[in-house]
């Protein structure tokens, strides 16, 4: 199953042919699968080629369908909560579990997804299965993440993180206690040589900062404030690694799974809990702040108790 969003610019247009225009597949190949009943929008089978496309859809492609298979609309993201949203941008708060978009190898939800599900409309800028997505959280990060609605917004907001003018904190509870208690890493980061999905830092790889300070200090692990100088995948985690304090619930980057089971941990400890940027219309700043959820919560809990 592929999954696309309908750029407005093909609004008028038959299926069949928008269709084979977003995915690059033939348009023969489309109209067979229409025939076996591979092909929805916004959650509907169509079993027309000629129907008109208005743009903005969420178009489901199943190019594998067996005729006796039924197709599925996207998985809702449970818990994904809209904290703003105007002409411009939409800004959600992320739950673990949630992908920024669809990708290969991801079965689970997303929240390009779940936004064109919900009705809400995105730029049409980008890659078909991303469209709108100026910046991307891990799926096992929880917290702020802000997408472009127009098609000014997504180009000035993609230019702000490039230019490293997006202002990102998380929290992040780690294993024992840095040292410093307040500091920074600077350390290029690569794709791992050997584990697939997985980062490291390395010799060759892209320039990363990151900027760290404690907010408290526990028996077994530290709570600490962190900011991002460079926005690398998976930074945060690879870096508290590489100082041999990696995060709570996190075996990925070497976490210690008896502590993350007895803080009922299945996922790290990292929340992206404040995003600042300056609004691509209105030109004035503007800060969204957001809460570690439960789950994390009750483990910084147990923390401070034990």
């Amino acid at each position: 199953m592929s999954v696309f969003l309908v750029p407005d610019t093909l609004a008028g247009e038959r299926l069949d042919a928008a269709a084979a225009r977003v995915t690059g597949f033939s348009r023969s190949r489309i109209e067979d699968i229409i025939a076996a009943g591979g092909v929805s929008l916004d959650g509907a089978r169509v079993d027309k080629g000629s129907t008109r496309i208005r743009g903005g859809e969420l178009l489901e492609v199943d190019e594998g369908l067996k005729p006796d298979r039924v197709v599925v609309r996207p998985v809702l993201a449970d818990g994904l909560r809209v904290v703003h949203e105007d002409a411009d941008i939409i800004v959600v708060d992320k739950p673990a579990g949630v992908a920024a978009h669809p990708s290969l190898g991801w079965s689970g939800p997303s929240v390009t997804e779940h936004l064109a599900a919900s009705g809400f409309r995105v730029s049409t800028s980008g890659a078909p299965e991303r469209q709108g997505v100026v910046q991307r959280l891990d799926v096992g990060t929880s917290g702020l993440m802000v997408l472009a609605r127009s098609e000014s917004a997504y180009s000035l907001l993609k230019q702000a993180f490039r230019d490293r003018r997006v202002h990102k904190v998380y929290h992040a509870l780690v294993q024992g206690h840095p040292d410093p208690f307040t500091g920074t890493i600077e350390a290029p980061i690569g794709r791992h040589p050997s584990a697939e999905w997985k980062m490291a830092v390395m010799e060759g790889g892209r320039h990363s900062v990151t900027h760290y300070e404690t907010l408290e200090a526990h028996r077994r692990a530290t709570l600490l404030r962190i900011e991002l100088e460079t926005g690398r995948t998976h930074q945060i985690r690879v870096h508290m690694a590489a100082i041999g304090h990696p995060c709570c619930g996190d075996p990925l980057y070497g976490a210690d799974p008896v502590l993350a089971a007895e803080l009922g941990l299945v996922r790290q400890w990292l929340h992206a809990v404040e995003l600042s940027f300056v609004h691509p219309r209105s030109g004035d700043m503007v800060t969204f702040h957001s809460e570690p959820p439960d789950d994390l919560a009750h483990a910084l809990e147990v923390v401070r108790e034990g």
